[in-house]
C-alpha cells in the first residue's frame, strides 16, 4: 500500500477530507500536525506530532514502518517544511527553495522580474521615508507586508502623504500578529481590472489547470476583502489562455515542480499582470465547492499526483462552481449570524458553514485574515452560480458589537 503525509496546521479546516482523499484513493495516511489527541488516538504511529520536530526527525518517522510515496500540505505556513521532509525523503516534490520565494513577495517580486508582467515595485526597509518610493512608482500603490497572506496588512495608497500613517498601521498588525513589525514592506503599482484566481497542480513541472475563478466584486481598495468566486472564467477565452501561461511561465522561472498551485492575476486591458502565487491550494475552504470528474474533491486531486498517479483527462472541473467568503463587517465581539438556514435552501447552494464562533472576537480587514464563514454553489453556468452566491449573501446577516 502507498503511504502519504500529509503536514497539517491544527487549526486547518481540511484536515478530515485530506485523510479521507488518502484513503479513497488506496493510501495509507500519515499525519504529522501540532497536538491533536483525538487524531493522535485515531492514527497511533501514523500521528507525529510536531512540537520540537525537525524535517529529519519528520521524515524519520514518516518512514519509520515503511516507505513513504508522495508528501502534501495544503497551508501556506507549512509548505517549505514539506518541501523539506519531501527532499529528505526523496520523493518528488517543490524544491524548498523554490516554495521560499513564494513566500516571500519581495523575493517573488525580483525573481519574476522580466519573467512575466508584473506591478512596478519598491522594498521599503525599516526607517524609510516611504513618499519617495511612491512617487517613482507613480500613485495609486498597494502597500503590503512581506510575510503576511489573506490580505492582511494589505492597503491601498492613493497620495505619497498617506503613505507614512499607512506603513505605522501595517506595523501594528505585524506586531498584533507575532511578526516582526520591522519587516520590511513591498509598496507596488495598482493594478486595475478584473482580477482572477488560478487553481492547478504542478505534474513534472507542467501545469494542470483545474479552474479559473473570476471574482466578480471589484478590488479596488483601499482594503482588498474577497468576497465572492466563481469557475470557469467568462472572460475570452484567449485572456484564459494567456492568464495560464503568465502561471506557467511564474512557475517554471520560479522553480516550482510538483503539487498545487493557487495564482492571483489582474486583467489590465490586454495585459495579464501576475500580483501572487502560493505553492498550495486555495485558502480556507473555497476549494469545498471544487468537484472533479464523477464528484471527486481537489483533495483527492492533490493525493492522486503527490502520489504519482498523475491528472486523468476526466479530472476536469464540470459545470460551474463558486464559494463565497462571508465577510466581517466591524471589529468586535460575533453576536450573532442570522440567515444561514435560509442560505442553504436557496437553490444552487451545496453548503454554508460558519466557522467564526458567537460570543468570539473577529477582526475585519485589514487587520484581520480571516472570514465568518463559507457559502458554496454549484451551477449548470457561472451566471447561475454567481446569482446563488449573491441570494446567499443577502440572506445571511451579522452583528457584531
Amino acid at each position: 500500500m502507498r503511504r502519504l503525509l500529509l503536514i497539517l496546521p491544527a487549526s486547518t479546516y481540511r484536515a478530515e477530507e485530506f485523510i479521507e482523499a488518502a484513503e479513497s484513493v488506496g493510501a495509507e495516511p500519515i499525519v504529522a500536525t501540532d497536538p491533536h489527541p483525538l487524531l493522535q488516538m485515531r492514527l497511533g504511529d501514523r500521528f507525529i506530532d510536531l512540537t520540537e520536530a525537525t524535517p529529519e526527525t519528520i521524515a524519520a518517522d514518516a518512514s519509520a514502518h515503511g516507505p513513504v510515496h508522495g508528501v502534501v500540505s495544503p497551508d501556506d505556513g507549512m509548505v517549505q517544511l514539506a518541501g523539506e521532509v519531501a527532499e529528505r525523503l526523496g520523493v518528488a516534490a517543490n524544491p524548498p527553495w523554490a516554495v521560499g520565494a513564494t513566500r516571500n513577495k519581495s523575493t517573488f517580486r525580483r525573481a519574476l522580474a522580466g519573467v512575466v508582467p508584473q506591478p512596478s515595485f519598491q522594498v521599503l526597509e525599516p526607517g524609510t521615508d516611504p513618499r519617495p518610493d511612491i512617487e517613482r512608482i507613480g500613485a495609486p500603490v498597494v502597500m503590503k507586508p512581506l510575510s503576511r497572506s489573506g490580505s492582511q496588512g494589505v492597503i491601498r495608497v492613493d497620495h505619497p502623504d498617506d503613505a507614512i500613517e499607512v506603513e505605522q498601521r501595517i506595523r501594528r498588525i505585524l506586531a498584533m500578529c507575532g511578526a516582526d513589525p520591522n519587516e520590511p514592506i513591498l509598496i507596488e503599482r495598482f493594478v486595475p481590472g478584473p482580477e482572477v484566481a488560478v487553481e492547478g497542480i504542478l505534474v513534472g513541472g507542467t501545469l494542470e489547470v483545474l479552474a479559473t475563478f473570476d471574482k466578480p466584486d471589484p478590488l479596488d481598495g483601499p482594503y482588498f476583502e474577497e468576497t465572492i468566486y466563481v469557475a470557469p472564467s467568462r472572460l475570452h477565452p484567449e485572456v484564459v489562455s494567456e492568464i495560464h501561461r503568465v502561471v506557467q511561465e511564474a512557475c517554471t522561472s520560479l522553480g516550482l515542480v510538483e503539487g498545487p498551485v493557487h495564482a492571483e492575476l489582474r486583467v489590465h486591458g490586454s495585459t495579464v499582470v501576475m500580483i501572487e502565487m502560493a505553492a498550495r491550494p486555495i485558502g480556507g475552504r473555497c476549494g469545498t465547492a471544487l468537484r472533479f470528474g464523477l464528484g471527486d474533491a481537489q483533495e483527492v486531486l492533490l493525493a492522486r499526483a503527490a502520489l504519482g498517479l498523475g491528472i486523468r483527462d476526466s479530472d476536469r472541473l464540470r459545470g460551474s462552481v463558486g464559494s463565497l467568503m462571508i465577510p466581517i463587517p466591524a471589529s468586535g465581539t460575533l453576536l450573532a449570524i442570522d440567515g444561514v438556514e435560509e442560505a442553504r435552501a436557496i437553490p444552487g447552494i451545496t453548503g454554508v458553514d460558519i466557522t467564526a464562533h458567537i460570543g468570539g472576537r473577529v477582526l475585519a480587514l485589514p487587520e484581520g485574515d480571516r472570514y465568518l464563514g463559507f457559502a458554496y454553489a454549484a451551477t449548470e453556468t457561472p451566471e447561475e452560480t454567481e446569482a446563488a452566491l449573491r441570494a446567499a449573501k443577502a440572506t445571511i446577516t451579522v452583528e457584531v458589537g
